[in-house]
């Protein structure tokens, strides 16, 4: 596959430095540049939800950010951008693909099941149904991954 851009979601897990690897493994061979989001969410006590206990914008923001431009490809000759995006992460990243026009998503899974996923959702199966693109899902303990890193 000849990609051009490739959006890799990160979430600072685990999960998201084993999709890491991949992303940059795919975007090293295709030449394509790696845009890495992360997605700051509303707290759940947020003013429009009529709670208070608000915690200013600026205090998450920053840290996001921070934590955001520590992540690069683990090739330092592929070319990225780092975008920090606000809002519900799948709608986020979903409408960041749209926007950016990528090629593919790469973003990692947790793996969840049963009542877990049930009550704590998926962001990358929430990506999966909705991206109009394709999406790679890597689990940390994927074979595709360890041959990658």
């Amino acid at each position: 596959m000849k990609a051009d851009k490739i959006l890799f979601a990160t979430d600072f897990s685990e999960h998201s430095k084993a999709a890491r690897h991949f992303a940059t493994s795919l975007a090293r061979d295709s030449g394509a540049m790696l845009l890495i989001v992360h997605a700051v969410e509303p707290p759940p006590h947020a003013p429009d939800r009529g709670f208070t206990g608000y915690v200013e914008e600026g205090e998450d923001t920053t840290y996001a950010r921070r934590k955001l431009n520590e992540i690069v490809p683990t090739d330092p000759a592929v070319r990225c951008r780092h975008m920090l995006l606000d809002g519900v992460a799948a709608d986020e990243i979903v409408r960041c693909a749209e926007d950016e026009r990528v090629d593919l998503i790469v973003i990692g899974s947790h793996g969840r099941k049963g009542v877990m996923r049930m009550l704590l959702g998926s962001v990358a199966e929430a990506v999966v149904r909705r991206a109009n693109c394709p999406v790679v899902t890597v689990k940390p303990s994927s074979k595709v991954v360890a041959e990658a890193a």
